[in-house]
């Protein structure tokens, strides 16, 4: 079985490491060095480019070192394989630690005292306790529910919106479009994890921000088209909201001439809040080319209709 992997962000000498401990040697090629593309069995990868792997006229499954597979679906020449997207603990762990220190940011005012310190000014803000924070996580999956389990055994009070209906114990559960202004204006901080899908591209918009009350924050850790740029700017220059963490971008990386980049109480984070550890992640990897060879059903397939 021969394995293409292309990503300009992950390492593939780990990856073939950790593979090769499970597996045994293999035919690991690194795009662009790619050999005969005839031979290639299965393609691990990160943003190929488009038409890459419709050049692989006898590949058998796409396997992404992502949660997120948009740009794969819209590569319109994407073959009619299994593809399967990255669920594993590392994704959950970095993304948990992300959204956990970037909600105690604002609740322990350290923006603030980020503010104070540009003008020299000594002020000192009490805190408050976890629980009068109320933070809201749009997005309950693989990675949003064990998100907002984190914020709620931290203290905070966790609400949650999913476009199904679903239960998590401690957590407030909203579902469908016709509760998520009820689901808004319960948050002081709105933490984005949807998967993108064309029902959720450009749900973070102006009437959700007037939903948020006054002095709410929004963290974009989903994906950037979820986001209307121009509304959260607008939201942010009248100071409805107090602020917004943005992880992910329309464009990445985000054009130094983009108007995020000059908002101070917007904070801005190269893509970095979830990552692949090849050390747990090639488990997943591995399972999945062990059960190609056998020929039984993948993992983690997705659904092409949905989306995810």
């Amino acid at each position: 079985m021969a394995i293409l992997f292309v990503s300009d962000i992950d390492d593939p000498v780990a990856w073939r490491r950790e593979l090769e401990k499970r597996l045994g040697p293999l035919d690991f090629r690194v795009w662009p060095e790619i050999g005969d593309a005839a031979e290639i069995d299965v393609a691990l990868v990160w943003r190929p480019p488009r038409g890459l792997l419709a050049s692989l006229p006898n590949l058998r499954a796409i396997l992404a070192l992502s949660a997120g597979i948009e740009t794969l679906l819209e590569d319109r020449s994407l073959p009619d394989v299994p593809l399967c997207r990255m669920v594993d603990e590392s994704l959950v762990v970095t993304m948990r630690e992300f959204v956990l220190a970037a909600v105690l940011l604002y609740h322990r005012d350290l923006d603030r005292y980020e503010a104070q310190q540009r003008r020299a000014v000594w002020h000192m803000r009490p805190p408050r306790p976890a629980s009068a924070t109320r933070v809201g996580v749009m997005g309950l999956g693989a990675l949003g529910r064990p998100v907002a389990e984190a914020l709620r055994d931290f203290g905070f009070t966790v609400r949650g919106w999913s476009r199904t209906p679903k239960e998590i114990e401690g957590v407030a559960c909203f579902a469908g479009r016709g509760a998520l202004a009820a689901f808004a204006g319960g948050c002081d901080v709105l933490v984005n994890l949807l998967p993108l899908t064309p029902e959720t591209e450009g749900i973070l918009n102006a009437g959700l921000f007037a939903a948020l009350p006054r002095g709410a924050v929004v963290i974009n850790v989903g994906r950037g088209r979820h986001l209307v740029d121009a509304d959260l700017i607008e939201a942010v220059d009248s100071g409805h909201l107090r602020g917004a963490l943005l992880d992910v971008f329309r464009e990445e990386p985000l054009p130094e001439d983009h108007p995020f980049w000059r908002r101070p109480n917007i904070r801005i984070t190269p893509h970095v809040a979830a990552y692949t550890l090849p050390e747990s992640a090639a488990e997943v990897v591995a399972e999945n080319l062990r059960r190609l060879s056998a020929g039984r059903p993948l993992l983690h397939v997705v659904d092409r209709m949905r989306g995810y």
